[in-house]
């Protein structure tokens, strides 16, 4: 099998896809966008609803653990 100019057409592809993320991540347009979104922040309070969802779903995962395998 003969290669017609590139070596390993893989890696060009890879390497020209790193390119076009460093130049996106650095132009000025995705700074704005960046500078525009909030900091992420975590809620300390969970309404019951899903705090009573995470309680079942801790139990049922203890549970699993104590079970004897089979």
């Amino acid at each position: 099998m003969t290669r017609t100019g590139k070596e390993r057409p893989q890696e060009t592809v890879r390497q020209n896809l790193a390119k076009t993320i460093r130049r996106q991540v650095r132009s000025h347009n995705t700074r704005g966008l960046l500078r525009s979104l909030p900091a992420f922040k975590v809620a300390r309070d969970i309404p019951e609803q899903l705090q009573a969802l995470i309680c079942r779903l801790e139990a049922m995962e203890a549970q699993h653990e104590e079970a004897p395998e089979r």
